[in-house]
């Protein structure tokens, strides 16, 4: 039974992201897919987190500007249509800050 890949796995750097409720959060900056050993500058626990679901880090726009890392648990959706856009399962509030 042929099972569709995570959202995380359709994502590319370059993409928009947009929180929830629809409000632009910032471009996708990398990606790494789950069970990566590549460690995010996340505060501990949460670092292990985003290693087990996948992560993008997303450079932020705006007032919260810097980076902010999304959970593969956190992606809702992601459009391959030009521009490609990530549709998070969360708002923007909810994303693990760089240190």
């Amino acid at each position: 039974m042929p099972t569709e890949p995570l959202p995380i796995a359709r994502a590319n750097t370059g993409m928009s992201v947009v929180d929830a409720a629809g409000e632009a959060v910032g471009t996708v900056s990398a990606v790494q897919q789950p069970g990566t050993d590549v460690r995010p500058d996340a505060p501990p626990g949460e670092a292990e987190r985003l290693m087990a679901t996948g992560y993008l880090r997303v450079d932020v726009a705006g007032l919260m500007a810097g980076d902010a890392y999304v959970g593969g648990d956190q992606v809702a959706d992601v459009s391959e249509a030009d521009p490609g856009v990530v549709m998070l399962a969360v708002l923007r509030d909810a994303l693990a800050r760089a240190n």
